[in-house]
Order: C-alpha cells, then sequence, then structure tokens
C-alpha cells in the first residue's frame, strides 16, 4: 500500500465517520522524512487549530510507515509532543483506554494511564519492530504514543480493518459522528474487536459450583444473581433451599436458636434450627441427592455474627478434619456433606452494606454477573446500550458495578419502558450522582433522561 492510498484511505474514513473540513488537519511530512532519510515520518490527523506543521497539542490519529511503499507500518492513537492543551480530562476518562485497549492485540501496546506523558514504550513492544527506520521513528515519540498497533500487512483485509478501526476511535474521541449513517459507520468499524464471546452464565455458574462447592454469585442489580442461582440449582436436581439476609438476621435465624412457643399460655421455649442447618441437616440425612443452599444478599447482614463457628467448615477442599463443630444440640460435624453445596449472592451496587472480609473471600469462589444484551421481544436494546455506553465511556472500575443490569430494560410496552427508565433507572442515577459517582457522566445521564422521558437530573 502505497503513502497516497493511505492517505486516501484515512480521508475516506474520516469523512464516513463525520468529519468536516474544520474538524482536523493532515499532517504528512514522509516525503520529506524519507527523501532525508530522517526518522519520524508519520501522517495522520490533529486538531484543526494546530495548524498543518509543526509541534502541536493533544491527541492525534498517526500511522508511522516503514518505508515509501508501506510494507508495514504502526497506527497510533498520539498526543502531540507539546502535551495537553485541551484534552487532559478526555485522557483520563476509563473508556478511551478501554476502547484503545480493544484494538490492540499481541503486537500492539496500551498504556494503562492515557494522560502520562513520561513514560516511555516498553522495550519489549519497541522489539516486536522488525523494520530498523521504523523503530527510530517510534523511538522518537516513545513518550507521547499511549495505544500502538503493528501492522505487517496494511493492504490485507486485516491490516485495512485496523486502520479504519483507529480512526474510528479517534471519530468517536472527537465526537465528529452527527447522524445515524456517522454512528452505525463507526460502529461497523468497531465491531470487529469489540465482540464478546457470548457466555452462558448457567453452564458456567454450574462447573464451578461442581468444583468449589461455595459460590458467590455477584454483580449490579438487574443482572439476574438470583434468577441463576435457582438456575443452577435446578439444572443440577438439587434440593433447594433459600433464605435472604438483611441487617437483622443473626446466629440464631441461620444455625440454631430457642424461640417463645406462642401457641402455648404458659412462657415456654422450643428449638428452632435456622436455615442452614435445616439444609445441612437435610444432607446428612439423604447422602444420594444434591443439596443447595441458596443465601440471596449475603453481605446485608454481619456475617462474623451469623456464620459463627460454621465459618471454619467451609473448605471445599477439607479431606480430614480433627474439629468437630457443633451446629445444634445432637448435631455435629467435622466437614460439610460432598452432596452439601451453597450459592450465595451479592449486590455490587449497594455500598451501604457490611465488607465481605478476605477470610470469606477465600472460602468462596466468586462470579460476576455483568450487564448484557439478552434476546427477548420485551427486551428495550436501545435504551440498554445507551446507559451501557455512558457507563463504558466515564466509569472507573468500581463504578462499573453500579451500572444497571438487563433486568431494569424488560417491559411490555413502550409505556411501561418509560415508566421503568423514570421511575426505577431515573432516581438510580441521581442517587449516584448525588453520592458523588460518575461525575464525568452527569451531562450525558442528564442529556438521555432530557430526551427519552423530558425529566432534567438538576431542577
Amino acid at each position: 500500500m502505497s503513502i497516497e492510498r493511505i492517505r486516501q484511505f484515512i480521508k475516506e474514513k474520516a469523512e464516513q465517520f463525520g468529519a468536516k473540513h474544520e474538524s482536523f488537519v493532515f499532517r504528512d511530512n514522509t516525503e520529506i522524512s524519507f527523501t532525508t532519510n530522517t526518522p519520524g515520518a508519520y501522517l495522520g490527523l490533529v486538531e484543526f487549530e494546530e495548524g498543518n506543521s509543526g509541534v502541536y497539542h493533544d491527541f492525534s490519529f498517526v500511522i508511522f510507515p516503514s518505508d515509501t511503499e508501506v510494507n508495514s507500518l504502526i497506527v497510533t492513537l498520539g498526543i502531540g509532543s507539546q502535551g495537553f492543551k485541551n484534552d487532559y480530562n478526555l485522557a483520563t476518562y476509563p473508556g478511551l483506554r478501554r476502547l484503545f485497549k480493544k484494538l490492540t492485540n499481541e503486537v500492539g501496546y496500551c498504556k494503562t494511564d492515557f494522560s502520562d506523558i513520561e513514560s516511555s514504550l516498553p522495550k519489549k513492544f519497541i522489539d516486536l519492530i522488525e523494520s530498523d527506520y521504523l523503530k527510530k521513528s517510534i523511538v522518537k515519540y516513545k513518550e507521547v504514543l499511549p495505544a500502538c498497533q503493528i501492522v505487517k500487512d496494511p493492504e490485507s483485509e486485516e491490516g485495512k480493518q485496523i486502520i479504519a478501526a483507529f480512526v474510528a476511535g479517534y471519530a468517536k474521541l472527537r465526537d465528529w459522528p452527527t447522524n445515524k449513517d456517522h454512528r452505525k459507520a463507526v460502529s461497523e468499524a468497531l465491531e470487529p474487536f469489540l465482540k464478546t464471546e457470548t457466555i452462558d452464565n448457567t453452564d458456567e455458574v454450574q462447573n464451578l459450583l461442581i468444583e468449589r462447592r461455595y459460590i458467590v454469585l455477584q454483580g449490579p442489580p438487574g443482572t439476574g444473581k438470583t434468577r441463576t442461582a435457582k438456575s443452577v440449582a435446578a439444572k443440577i436436581g438439587a434440593k433447594t433451599f433459600f433464605t435472604q439476609f438483611h441487617a437483622e438476621t443473626s446466629y440464631s435465624d441461620f444455625i440454631y436458636g430457642i424461640r417463645p412457643d406462642t401457641e402455648n399460655e404458659e412462657l415456654r421455649y422450643k428449638e428452632t434450627l435456622g436455615s442452614f442447618s435445616e439444609a445441612l441437616k437435610y444432607s446428612v440425612d439423604h447422602t444420594t441427592e444434591k443439596v443447595t443452599l441458596i443465601i440471596d444478599e449475603i453481605n446485608r447482614a454481619n456475617l462474623s455474627n451469623v456464620l459463627g463457628p460454621i465459618f471454619y467448615l467451609f473448605e471445599h477442599k477439607m479431606d480430614v478434619s480433627n474439629v468437630e463443630i457443633e451446629i445444634a444440640p445432637n448435631f455435629k460435624i467435622t466437614k460439610l456433606p460432598e452432596n452439601f453445596t451453597v450459592i450465595a449472592t451479592m449486590n455490587t451496587a449497594d455500598r451501604s452494606l457490611a465488607v465481605v472480609d478476605f477470610a470469606l473471600r477465600r472460602r468462596f469462589a466468586w462470579y460476576t454477573l455483568k450487564p448484557k444484551v439478552i434476546k427477548s421481544k420485551q427486551f428495550f436494546k436501545e435504551d440498554f446500550s445507551r446507559i451501557q455506553e455512558i457507563f463504558d465511556w466515564y466509569a472507573s472500575s468500581t463504578e462499573l458495578n453500579l451500572q444497571p443490569g438487563q433486568g431494569y430494560f424488560i417491559a411490555d410496552t413502550e409505556e411501561e419502558m418509560r415508566n421503568r427508565i423514570r421511575y426505577e433507572i431515573f432516581p438510580l442515577i441521581k442517587e449516584y450522582l448525588q453520592e458523588g459517582l460518575l461525575r464525568n457522566a452527569k451531562e450525558e445521564f442528564n442529556n438521555y433522561f432530557s430526551t427519552r422521558i423530558n425529566l432534567s437530573l438538576f431542577e
């Protein structure tokens, strides 16, 4: 692929993605660099206000060719050698890095911090570059290239896909798309790199349960944690016991206690087996049956008080134990039966709840359920995708745990969906913002709600 063909390809893609004449300046110093054999030949797109030549600021889309015939190249998201002027906040958005991370592979590199213009590219990546000229060019700008991808065959379909995807990423960064056709073109260019495997959560959780026996399903609200737990228990044919923890759940509720017998005129007390003991006793008495205890919202209770001495028993590979734990009078065990399993659920968006300590984390396997698109006529994919897009671009790794799951976007009618947005999703996002979360996304959320249900977050 010649320099001229690359130049034309980039301009065509930029136009498809919504760029206008005043959207960028096309820089190209390849002719003079190759003529003088000076490392650093590049061509690409910079902000319009930076002009046609000289040092520049902020993010740019840059291609470094190996030679005039461009037998290989490196496509990059670059930063002008003058550093940041307008793009520093943009550089801190988690979604920017998430996007370009997906566009790079084993012969690419993506920095952990896009605002960092001091750290160099790692030697391991530079050693992958076969062309000596190209290697010298990259070394010249090694501190200001947050995302790089080696393209060994620019003329191939794969090579063109990579170049187009980087241009699309830059278009998204610059917010070029202004209509449906532009957005569709950007999505199609990025799609080959953003595809995720369709995972059957039920099968994965089932296999994990068989291997580890005690697991916690964690994730944001609406991701189907309880539903998945029940589905897995049914799939393995287990006798299911169910309990839900709350702030007042106690040892006597879960393990064993005594309670007043209200059916007698005189005050008397009777023994009561908690949900754990009932499930455990059933598994001991029915060794040929599988038994699953589902603990919903496990982190809502004070776990140290609720579990007591049975905490010791949750070792999935406890072959021999010389410690006998008393569950109830005349009911003692040294280890949990092989036919006994536990599935707990935990809402990662509930930030006011008790923290699960590291000792318990070690005893359970943890499986995260994430918001996902589902195939259903009742699923409002467009609303789900818009909320997901905002979270993906602006949310930190911790804040991603707050994204409403697919359950929020299931409705029989458009009116019902609008009501779900108005009375469920809108108050939830408003609460997040009031708590100081997702601050960078406030205008995006406000625009979505204003357009969708004619409500403002800031009235």
